[in-house]
């Protein structure tokens, strides 16, 4: 089946700028970077071209003989069935990766041949480019990172009746009984799936849970031979620790990441390169703890204090051996685990809404931590996620008693209501809770 993109829209807005660049497309493998690609150029131009450097590596000469977007263009025809037509046709640089001069032409195509719309993309890009030393043209490319499938997303598709409701409300009110529960069994049911678009589609067309895991057991055996084919050597068993230790970071009631749960006696400085390789691949995001919640946030970091998240929820199901039956059974006793894919399925939903920015974390002596401070313009904003609906917890009052913030967030099972500066929203809604602010 198809499951409509949120990231079509921004593509038709790139499409449709004043000031156009070329587009660098980033984000994890198997996340559906190629489908959104050409699904965009089939629907919204007359042609789509196609160039793949990895399944045709003869591509490279092309661009290894000239920097001439003219000159290419002319010989590029010659490997495609649809003509090459400014405002026409989309060209789609796939596996660009394979080709540093590929991804050097798009600064010519940007200041040479604006009227053709190009997008590029590659498997592991950010682990490509830092190994090989490969030249980005900054501010030449527009780089927009693409994230798997957020609820918002799956809802739709899962539950269009459902869907459509929340997005019609628009009161800060409690959504109906029915809705809530039919919103938590969805939620449970993306916790068990996640965002990866092959287990999502198997658990919409309900093919059951075998096939599901399957599909990302079979991408998680993908990544792992990605650790063998395209790190160094020494890193890849540092890659596979920290990858593997994920589950036990963050099943910890303090989340911090702890080294010595990667290996005993284990350094930072031992690791820091197999952790940059993990998030260069889009596998993981570090959220990084903060003194204190001024703007911009990034002049507060302690860049050694951090915590790891998996870029999906399903794939760390997955990796922790937590079976499906447990995250749908609400009696189930997994506290701290549960906890962990509550705060890892709203970090989701915050990263996808602001456009890839990783939100921070804030602790104070040991006392109090609030999961996440988001920056949204000119306003700091502290979010605390609970699993269920037990609330209890200081931590968020600490934070209000000392900084005062105009609002706060607090995700939870609990319904939608506000007391004074605090939005209780249920977690399902993380993808909608702004307009309730």
């Amino acid at each position: 089946m198809k499951i409509e993109r949120d990231i079509i829209n921004v593509f038709k807005q790139w499409r449709e700028s004043d000031d156009r660049k070329p587009m660098l497309l980033e984000g994890a493998r198997q996340i559906g970077k190629t489908w959104a690609m050409e699904t965009f150029g089939n629907e919204c131009f007359e042609f789509c071209a196609k160039f793949d450097f990895d399944r045709q590596p003869e591509l490279k000469t092309v661009f290894q003989n000239s920097k001439s977007p003219d000159r290419i263009l002319k010989e590029l025809e010659l490997y495609c069935d649809v003509p090459l037509v400014g405002g026409r046709t989309l060209m789609i640089f796939d596996e660009i990766q394979e080709c540093e001069e590929a991804l050097n032409s798009l600064k010519y195509f940007c200041e040479e041949a604006p009227d053709y719309h190009v997008i590029a993309a590659g498997s592991l890009l950010g682990v490509a480019v830092r190994k090989r030393h490969m030249t980005v043209p900054v501010g030449k490319v527009k780089v927009v990172r693409m994230q798997p499938l957020t609820f918002r997303e799956f809802l739709r598709a899962d539950d269009p009746k459902t869907f459509s409701f929340v997005e019609e409300f628009m009161n800060l009110e409690h959504l109906p009984e029915i809705i809530l529960n039919k919103l938590k069994t969805e939620y449970r049911r993306y916790q068990i799936c996640g965002g990866m678009p092959e287990p999502a589609t198997k658990m919409i067309e309900n093919k059951g849970v075998t096939s599901v895991d399957d599909a990302l057991q079979d991408i998680l055996n993908l990544y792992e031979l990605d650790f063998a084919k395209y790190a160094e050597p020494r890193d890849i068993p540092r890659i596979r620790a920290i990858w593997h230790s994920l589950p036990s970071q963050l099943a910890k009631e303090n989340r911090k990441f702890i080294y010595k749960l990667v290996k005993s006696g284990a350094r930072s400085k031992e690791y820091e390169d197999a952790l940059l390789w993990l998030e260069d691949a889009g596998m993981i995001y570090r959220v990084k703890n903060i003194s204190k919640p001024g703007m911009p946030l990034s002049a507060y970091e302690e860049v050694d204090v951090f915590k790891v998240y998996v870029c999906d929820c399903g794939l760390l199901r997955r990796l922790a051996n937590l079976p499906a039956s447990v995250v749908m059974d609400t009696t189930s006793n997994y506290t701290e685990f549960k906890g962990a894919m509550s705060e890892n399925a709203v970090f989701q939903s915050l990263v996808s809404r602001y456009g890839g920015d990783v939100p921070h974390y804030w602790s104070s002596e040991n006392r109090a931590e609030v999961e996440f401070v988001i920056q949204r313009d000119d306003e700091i904003i502290p979010v605390e996620v609970k699993a269920e609906n037990c609330v209890s917890g200081r931590s968020l009052t600490v934070y209000n008693e000392k900084f005062s913030p105009r609002h706060r967030v607090r995700f939870s099972l609990l319904n939608l209501q506000r007391n004074d500066n605090l939005l209780s929203c249920p977690s399902p809604l993380a993808d909608w809770f702004e307009r309730w602010l």
